[in-house]
């Protein structure tokens, strides 16, 4: 492809040609005649980082976002020089390297183009703030198309989109509105049935051009910084999100209640009306796992402090609640007071660790106390005494989680709604402005607050949820999606952000369900609670200035339908803890959109509504007002309607009639679904049975269930339970084998199953080769069986 760079680049410099290049074990170093570095470092045969200088040497290499504890290794790599280029090749895929321009090709290893650069790197000089605004262009591919990129709120499909990545405190914000809370510059592009990723570890502010200004061309660029990217190679969009997600680091596993149901406000206060929101929940036998504070807990929003006047006594309240099933979460902000009889600004001003403007004074800014002064999350020794304050909080009072509010960070009354960007950090050692502390601010404060919870809750399990993240914030704290608005288009907004950030790395999220900003009507929080107990976090929270918000507040219909589905989701809580499960061990997206299901059926590119929960549940959002029912798609396979347990044929699209107290839901043939029995809270029963819902089929399928003690840290050293069911279906036979890993012992003995689509009568069981009488496993004649839970073969036969 001949371009002419003086027309379409105007301003810009480029790489001249190669003179010279050396190998380090890994890494290939290419240098230009103009001083550019090109450095290529094979991680693993489908990850190579492609890293360039313009300055001759590179500077210290420091990322947030990569999970240092996880390892790499490649099978093969060899390097080759031919007359015009180089040539990398692994086991997976060829990286040509031309030498007259430094622009990379990458392919399969039959030739078939994965990745091209169209101009490649290129760059511009920032006279204004010194460096380089750094870029890259690739080709787009005709019917190229492109996931990713975390809370973006517009379609999952980002093909002719505009995209900024800066951590922005978007109240209200709008479908198709940027930039949002949270930075997650990697996407996922998808052609020809091949997936590959692009991972721009990047933290200025930065931008990503999907064919927007040129129909065949792919950018992204960034204000300051080094043009470092990583490539991951499926050819399935599984193995790129899995290799992302390894890259960028997983998360330990939450306590099990907070997969619960949770409930917020802005605010709840005093404690009368605190317990009157949990002994409702009680009262009405909705589940409810936590209860959340708002800043109207603290004495004049001091974080670390209590309101003398709101709530006398904290931790008697807190150990009340407890008591009756509810864990309390806190919020806590970065800014703190200005008050030199504040504690905590006091000892924050002595040690020195606030941040500071350019010319030397601390920076201040209004939040919720007012004049505020802000930590400086990018050292490590401000982390350090961060996480200490957590003490009494934790250790003393009770507290089970901690939420961190307003660190993009958010300052009010000034146009940016930020710091300003001459702002120092101390990036780890690393010196630099805000412009590019700003995007991993956020993280780095959820980072401070993990430390602290998980050394004053040992030995139980950490819980952190965050507003702001930038990628690898998932290896310390959940999230949710901001301030939403209670209309129907957010309810259409939330199911494909929620989407996005699974495919994204960051699993353990969730929106605020019925909306933050103005009232839902019934209805429409009734079709977001039936979306929101299928999303990883789950938790109502409005700003309270419109009206109530709790599911009591739209009359008995729709308390009926949150009991409904919110039991729904606390028998599946086995199910969903599996799934995450999958996701910290093998960076599995917990909700999977219909391209990452089956990337093949061109069907499933621009479907938005539609996504698998876990492996084997098909979920799909009601998202207008007076729908008895929705246009839907099947992907491949054959599901059972949830409801009706009719059979239907995948890859087409359907009419699914539902009633108001449903939404279509759907199960792949062959699962084997596990449940608990409805809890008002997590532990508040002994489980007694498994019980494990088998949707028959005429075929293999295989499913999993994991448990453990439901919180501390014994499941690390193999005290755990991970059941593989394999079923097995024939036209008059059914075979269940399990296999079990681990040493945890669950305390209920026996396993109830279900029979669902059986199209045989049993005449004959055998368990583990041995004939068994129908009154030996309580068999009704119908669909339920009662087994010990250490079978190995179930068999039944027609």
């Amino acid at each position: 492809m001949i371009i002419n760079t003086e027309l379409e680049y105007k301003g810009d410099l480029f790489p001249s040609k190669i003179v010279s290049y050396t190998q380090e074990v890994d890494s290939i170093f290419f240098n230009t005649d103009n001083n550019v570095i090109l450095k290529v470092t094979v991680l693993r045969d489908s990850m190579i980082r492609f890293r360039f200088t313009t300055k001759g040497y590179f500077s210290n290499d420091f990322s947030y976002a990569i999970d240092k504890s996880q390892s790499h290794g490649y099978n093969n790599l060899e390097v080759s020089e031919e007359k015009d280029h180089f040539k990398i090749k692994t086991s997976k895929v060829s990286v040509i390297v031309q030498k007259h321009d430094l622009r990379v090709g990458i392919y399969d290893l039959d030739g078939k183009t994965i990745l091209e650069d169209e101009i490649g790197f290129h760059w511009e000089e920032n006279y204004e703030y010194g460096g380089n605004i750094v870029k890259m262009s690739k080709v787009s591919r005709d019917g190229e198309s492109f996931y990713g990129l975390g809370d973006k709120a517009t379609h999952l499909n980002l093909k002719g989109k505009r995209l900024e990545n800066w951590a922005t405190d978007q109240y209200a914000f709008s479908k198709d509105q940027e930039p949002l809370y949270k930075v997650v510059p990697f996407y996922i592009g998808l052609h020809d049935d091949v997936s590959y990723g692009v991972f721009f570890d990047n933290t200025f502010r930065s931008y990503f051009d999907f064919a927007h200004e040129r129909k065949n061309v792919t950018s992204f660029w960034a204000d300051g910084g080094e043009m470092n990217y990583y490539f991951i190679y499926g050819p399935k969009m599984s193995d790129v999100v899995k290799t992302y997600t390894h890259l960028t680091g997983k998360p330990e596993l939450p306590p099990l209640w907070t997969l619960g149901y949770h409930q917020c406000k802005w605010s709840y206060y005093p404690e009368s009306k605190v317990k009157e929101i949990t002994g409702k929940f009680r009262e009405l036998q909705i589940p409810c796992d936590a209860i959340y504070l708002d800043i109207d807990y603290m004495e004049g929003f001091r974080c670390f402090t209590w309101s003398k006047e709101y709530f006398p006594d904290p931790k008697r309240m807190v150990a009340e609640l407890a008591k009756d099933g509810f864990k309390t979460v806190v919020i806590i902000d970065p800014g703190i007071k200005i008050d030199k009889d504040y504690w905590v600004y006091k000892e924050g001003l002595e040690k020195d660790y606030f941040c500071k403007r350019a010319d030397g004074p601390y920076m201040k800014g209004k939040v919720w106390p007012g004049d505020c002064n802000f930590p400086d999350y990018t050292n490590p020794e401000v982390r350090e005494w961060w996480a200490g304050l957590f003490k009494e909080l934790v250790s003393e009072i009770g507290v089970k989680g901690v939420w961190n509010d307003m660190n993009e960070p958010a300052v009010m009354e000034v146009p940016t709604k930020t710091f300003p960007l001459d702002v120092r950090h101390n990036y780890d050692g690393n010196n630099c402005s805000h412009r590019k502390a700003h995007n991993v601010y956020g993280t780095q404060m959820a980072r401070a607050t993990y430390e602290g919870i998980k050394r004053f809750a040992y030995p139980k399990r950490p819980f952190v949820i965050t507003r702001s993240a930038y990628s690898g914030a998932q290896r310390y704290t959940s999230s949710w999606t901001g301030d939403n608005v209670a209309t129907w288009e957010h309810l259409w907004i939330a199911n494909i952000q929620m989407q996005r950030m699974s495919m994204s790395g960051m699993g353990f999220t969730g929106s605020d369900i019925g909306g933050f900003a103005e009232q839902p009507s019934a209805e429409l929080y009734a079709r977001w609670i039936q979306l929101g107990v299928f999303h990883p976090f789950c938790r109502t929270h409005s700003s309270g200035h419109h009206g109530e918000q709790e599911p009591w507040s739209f009359g008995d219909e729709v308390i009926d339908i949150t009991r409904k589905f919110v039991e729904l989701r606390y028998q599946l809580l086995p199910y969903l803890y599996t799934m995450f499960w999958q996701y910290v061990n093998d960076g599995v997206p917990m909700l999977k959109p219909l391209v990452y299901f089956d990337q093949e059926d061109k069907q499933t590119h621009y479907r938005t509504d539609e996504f698998i929960f876990g492996n084997q549940i098909l979920v799909c959002p009601i998202l207008e007002p007076n729908a008895l029912g929705r246009r839907m798609y099947l992907p491949q396979g054959n599901w059972y309607n949830y409801w009706t347990q009719e059979v239907v044929k995948g890859k087409r699209e359907l009419w699914v009639a539902t009633d108001f107290d449903q939404i279509p839901l759907f199960v792949k043939e062959g699962a084997i679904i596990p449940k608990y029995p409805i809890q008002q809270y997590v532990g508040e029963l002994e489980i007694v049975d498994l019980s494990l819902e088998v949707f028959y089929k005429l075929g293999k399928e295989k499913s999993h269930v994991y448990e453990d003690a439901q919180d501390g840290y014994d499941y690390n050293k193999g005290r755990y339970s991970y059941k593989t069911f394999s079923l097995n279906g024939k036209d008059k036979e059914l075979i269940i084998q399990q296999h079990k890993e681990g040493d945890f012992e669950t305390l209920y003995k026996t396993i109830k199953i279900s029979l669902i689509g059986l199209p045989f009568k049993i005449k004959e069981i055998e368990i583990d080769n041995e004939k068994v009488s129908f009154e030996s496993v309580s068999y009704d004649g119908n669909c339920c069986i009662t087994v010990d839970k250490d079978f190995t073969e179930l068999h039944l036969i027609g």
